[in-house]
């Protein structure tokens, strides 16, 4: 095919990959919800946690091979040259394992499955049309705008986020309409299949847009950036002393899910495990919010995918965030729900390192009105937190901060 009908291409691909991402993401969406309802109806289920863990650890020694890397194998393969390292089997076994931590009370997220599977997509088909090594860049990127968007209900957010997960400090501007109609289509398709996203809003009145509100918006920020620092290294601290005490991948998991079981049981509630929605629908509703919830949520979740289960960091990040924020109601003056939406945006901002993506996303899934103070938060956030994030194979284009780092231009954290 001549070169000039090279972009038509891409859109077409792009499209294509954005619907096929919001059809797995819809079958991922009700699998989940099953798998939420069996854990929350059958307790007893949290007990068979370290048995899944230490089949999914065997799933991915026997047949994983390379996609134990997840998002960070997407994320190398459009950094390199080659792109075409993304077998399809990551599918199946990012969506059963997922399903299968979700299943037995792990506390695990959403997002990275969809990103993942999006990214598996995207490669079999660069694979199937024989794209060039600089396409499948963009493809790829196409693949995780398509499955953000259609797992979150967040089109534009997950066309920026396609971009801006890559690295630091950088966006690839080529892939803009790419990931743009990657991302709507895949929205498109979760609306037609009919599934449902949880809606959450800012009932309060938005304070007055002065010196008094903005200080404490950024203070928050502060908060929310050090609650992110903390997930990304306590996350990358369980995953590195597991490795170091015990070798074998199946028997940490196993023990990983025995320790999780063994403090859920201390804690004396399951409302930590899995999504956790309830504790976001109660940050929004006005309803009590243990104080320290931000801290367990956080623990737990770290501790889940430092082990080795899998599943997306992104919806736990919400719900650290969105509790946090109703921690802070006390000591500040501005409402819960408005530092609870503050947080769901701010927290996975500084982890994900993508705050223009969840200044949109802020935009989109609460109020328009609003976007100065997601900004002020998220901004803080991001910078506060430093060069740390969930992501180890994102490169640091630029540093975020005025004094050059020595991360610069290499990955964030070096495996």
């Amino acid at each position: 095919m001549s070169e000039r009908f090279v972009p038509i291409r891409l859109i077409l691909l792009a499209a294509f990959i954005g619907v096929l991402s919001g059809i797995a993401s819809g079958a991922f969406l009700e699998l989940l919800r099953v798998a939420s309802d069996l854990q929350t109806d059958h307790s007893w289920l949290l007990f068979f946690l370290p048995i899944a863990g230490a089949l999914i650890a065997w799933l991915y020694a026997g047949y994983g091979r390379s996609t134990a890397g997840g998002n960070n194998l997407i994320l190398d393969q459009i950094h390199e040259t080659g792109g075409y390292g993304i077998p399809l089997r990551l599918f199946p076994l990012i969506l059963f394992s997922t399903i299968a931590t979700h299943l037995f009370g792990g506390s695990a997220g959403r997002e990275g499955t969809a990103v993942q599977m999006g990214g598996a997509i995207a490669a079999e088909i660069a694979r199937r049309f024989r794209i060039s090594p600089a396409h499948i860049r963009i493809l790829l990127m196409c693949g995780i705008s398509g499955g953000f968007s259609s797992v979150f209900g967040t089109p534009l957010a997950g066309t920026v986020f396609g971009m801006e997960m890559l690295a630091l400090g950088g966006m690839r501007y080529q892939a803009l309409i790419p990931c743009l109609i990657a991302a709507l289509m895949g929205d498109q398709t979760i609306r037609l299949l009919d599934v449902h996203h949880s809606q959450y809003a800012i009932t309060s009145a938005l304070p007055e847009l002065d010196f008094g509100s903005i200080a404490q918006v950024a203070i928050a920020g502060i908060a929310f950036g050090l609650a992110s620092a903390l997930f990304s290294e306590l996350t990358a601290g369980f995953d590195h002393l597991s490795r170091r005490v015990v070798s074998s991948p199946i028997w940490r998991t196993a023990i990983g899910g025995a320790i999780f079981v063994g403090i859920t049981l201390l804690l004396g509630t399951r409302i930590y495990s899995g999504l956790s929605l309830p504790l976001l629908t109660d940050s929004f509703s006005g309803a009590d919010v243990p104080t320290f919830a931000f801290v367990f949520k956080l623990v737990l979740t770290a501790l889940t995918l430092g082990v080795g289960f899998k599943g997306g960091e992104v919806t736990p990040l919400f719900v650290i965030g969105a509790t946090l924020g109703v921690t802070l109601a006390g000591p500040l003056t501005l409402s819960a729900d408005f530092l609870a939406a503050l947080g769901f945006v701010a927290v996975f901002a500084a982890a994900a390192n993508t705050p223009i993506a969840c200044v949109v996303m802020g935009a989109e899934l609460f109020s328009t009105n609003g976007v100065i103070y997601f900004g002020i938060a998220v901004f803080v956030a991001y910078t506060v937190s430093g060069h740390r994030g969930i992501y180890a194979s994102q490169r640091v284009l630029t540093s975020k901060h005025l004094i050059e780092s020595r991360h610069t231009g290499r990955q964030l954290r070096e495996r």
